[in-house]
């Protein structure tokens, strides 16, 4: 049996992280309502999106450009 998209995203937040410019690591759904990893870059990172893998274990993972984050 796979892993769930939650394991796989636990297994590799730390990882991804703390790759240049990456800022958040979350969960969400493709155009089609499919299961999605996304990476949030608080902005354009051409070096990091170069090596940031197109799946993890299966899951595909988008990438997402959202600004710096500010706390409210």
């Amino acid at each position: 049996m796979s892993p769930s998209i939650e394991d796989v995203k636990k297994k590799y937040t730390q990882r991804l992280l703390a790759m240049p410019g990456v800022i958040s690591v979350g969960i969400g759904k493709d155009p089609e309502g499919l299961p999605v990893i996304i990476v949030g870059l608080e902005r354009p990172q051409p070096e990091t999106q170069k090596k940031l893998p197109k799946t993890l274990e299966g899951y595909p993972l988008h990438i997402e450009i959202i600004g710096k984050i500010r706390a409210q």
